[in-house]
C-alpha cells in the first residue's frame, strides 16, 4: 500500500453490484485501492455495524448563493449535504442574479472549490426564469451544465418548452454525448396561483386557499406528451401527487424517456399537518392527501420514481415565522433524507441508497465520479450509515444557517456515521471536519 492510506473496517458494502463484507481501502490520491475483507491502513474509520455505500446525490438543493446568504451560503449546506452522506447535490438556479449566464455559473462552481461535498450548478430553462425566452443553454452545457430547469416555477407555455426540449436534445455534443435534462417543477400557475397547500378538506376546515393536484397533473400530462414528440430527456421534479405517479409510470411502460423524482416530506406527511397554521409545513408542491402520500411510496418501491431528492430549501426566522398564507414555502432536508426513507419507507437497505445514490447520479450525469461501484480504481467519494442508529431532529443543531424542519424533536432511526469526499472524510463520526 501507498503512504497516507484510509481504511474503512468492518462494514457490509453495498452498491448496485449487491453487497458484500469488506473493508475498503482508499489511497492519498483519492481512488480506491482495494475491497475485500482484513484490509488495515495508515488511518482508519469504524464501520462495524454499518453499510459502506456510494456517496448520496441530491438532485435538488437550493444553496441560495449568491443573493440569499443570510439563509444559507454553498459552504454551510455542502456541510449539512455532507453530514446526511451526500457527496454531490446538483444546485437550484433560483438564486439572485439567476444561474442563467455563465458569469454566474462560473461564480458557483468558484465558490464551490473545497467545500465539503461537490457542487454541480443547474441552469434555468428560461432567462431569470420568467418564461419568456431560453437561456443559452449551449454556453451553459460547455462549462458542465447538464440539468436545465425553472425550478420554482414550471413553464408555462407550451411552445416554449417544446423549443427547449427540441433544443436541449441537439446539444449532446457539447456534453461528451451524454443528453441534456429538462427538469420541471410540474405546475400550471393559472390553477395554483394563490393556493398557500392542498386543495381539499383540510383547506376548506382552515379556510385556506388550495392548490388542486391537477396543477400539477395537467403539466406532467402535458411534458410527457411533448417528451414523446421530442425524445428528449426529461425529469420530473417532486411528484406529489397519486395522478403524476400514474402517469409517469404509464409513460415508462410506453419506453419514454422520463424520470421522476420525490422528496422525503412527500412521503412522510399530508396535509393534516398544516392544522396548526405552522408555516413550517407549507412547502411548494404542497402536501397532499394520505392517499398521494401512499402512491408516492409505491412509486419509489416499483421504480416508477427514481431518486429520492431532497429540495432543500432553508428560510430564515424572520420569514418563516410569517403567517402561514405569507410565509415563503421550502423545508431543510439535507440531513434527514436518508433517516427519513430508512424509517418510513419499509424498504430493504439496497433500495434505499440506490435511490439516493446511483440511481440520482446516472440523472445528473455523474456516475462516473459519484454513485458507482465501490471498486479499485473508484474514485473514493463515500458514505458510512448506521441503519440502527436513532436519533431525534433538531434544527438548530443542523449545519444550515436555518432551522425551517418539519421534523423538529422527531425520533428516528439510521444516521450518517462518516462521508469521504475524494478520499478524504469530511464527517466522522457524525461531526463535520470540513
Amino acid at each position: 500500500m501507498s503512504s497516507d492510506t484510509l481504511a474503512i473496517r468492518g462494514g457490509t458494502v453495498v452498491d448496485a453490484t449487491g453487497s458484500r463484507r469488506a473493508d475498503v481501502i482508499v489511497g492519498e490520491d483519492g481512488r480506491i485501492l482495494a475491497v475485500e475483507p482484513g484490509l488495515d491502513g495508515d488511518r482508519s474509520l469504524d464501520a462495524s455495524g454499518c453499510i459502506v455505500a456510494p456517496g448520496f446525490v441530491d438532485l435538488h438543493t437550493h444553496l441560495r448563493q449568491p443573493g440569499h446568504e443570510e439563509a444559507e451560503t454553498i459552504e454551510s449546506a455542502a456541510r449539512g449535504a455532507a453530514l446526511g452522506g451526500f457527496t454531490a447535490v446538483v444546485a437550484m438556479p433560483n438564486t439572485t442574479p439567476t444561474m442563467d449566464s455563465a458569469a454566474v455559473v462560473r461564480e458557483v462552481q468558484e465558490l464551490a472549490v473545497g467545500v465539503a461535498c461537490e457542487v454541480f450548478p443547474s441552469a434555468a430553462i428560461t432567462v431569470d426564469r420568467r418564461g419568456e425566452a431560453l437561456a443559452p443553454m449551449a454556453e451553459l452545457a460547455r462549462l458542465g451544465v447538464r440539468i436545465f430547469t425553472d425550478d420554482g416555477s414550471g413553464v408555462q407555455n407550451e411552445r416554449l418548452m417544446r423549443t427547449a426540449l427540441e433544443y436541449a436534445g441537439s446539444l449532446s455534443h457539447l456534453s461528451d454525448g451524454q443528453p441534456l435534462v429538462l427538469a420541471q417543477h410540474c405546475e400550471v400557475d393559472s390553477l395554483a396561483k394563490g393556493g398557500v397547500m392542498h386543495e381539499g378538506e383540510w383547506s376548506s376546515l382552515l379556510g385556506m386557499p388550495g392548490q388542486p393536484a391537477e396543477a400539477e397533473e395537467l403539466m406532467v400530462m402535458r411534458d410527457i406528451a411533448l417528451a414523446r414528440l421530442t425524445g428528449t430527456r426529461l425529469h420530473f421534479q417532486h411528484l406529489s401527487t397519486a395522478g403524476s405517479v400514474a402517469m409517469v409510470r404509464a409513460a415508462k411502460q410506453a419506453g419514454l424517456p422520463v424520470s421522476a423524482e420525490a422528496t422525503p416530506h412527500h412521503f412522510t406527511l399530508d396535509h393534516s399537518s398544516c392544522a396548526g397554521f405552522d408555516s413550517a409545513f407549507k412547502v411548494h408542491p404542497p402536501l397532499r392527501t394520505v392517499e398521494d402520500v401512499a402512491a408516492v411510496k409505491a412509486g419509489l418501491a416499483d421504480g416508477t420514481i427514481d431518486a429520492i431528492a431532497t429540495d432543500h430549501a432553508p428560510h430564515t426566522s424572520q420569514d418563516k415565522d410569517r403567517p402561514f398564507g405569507e410565509a415563503p414555502p421550502g423545508m431543510i432536508g439535507l440531513e434527514t433524507a436518508f433517516t427519513l426513507a430508512n424509517s418510513e419507507l419499509g424498504l430493504p437497505i439496497e433500495q434505499v441508497i440506490g435511490l439516493l445514490s446511483w440511481r440520482p447520479a446516472a440523472i445528473a450525469g455523474i456516475h462516473g465520479r459519484h454513485g458507482g461501484p465501490i471498486v479499485e480504481g473508484a474514485a473514493a467519494n463515500l458514505t458510512v450509515v448506521d441503519p440502527d442508529a436513532e436519533w431525534s431532529v433538531s434544527g438548530a443543531a443542523m449545519a444550515s444557517r436555518s432551522t425551517n424542519t418539519p421534523f423538529e424533536g422527531r425520533k428516528l432511526r439510521g444516521r450518517v456515521r462518516h462521508t469521504i469526499l475524494d478520499g478524504e472524510p469530511v464527517v466522522i463520526d457524525n461531526l463535520a471536519v470540513r
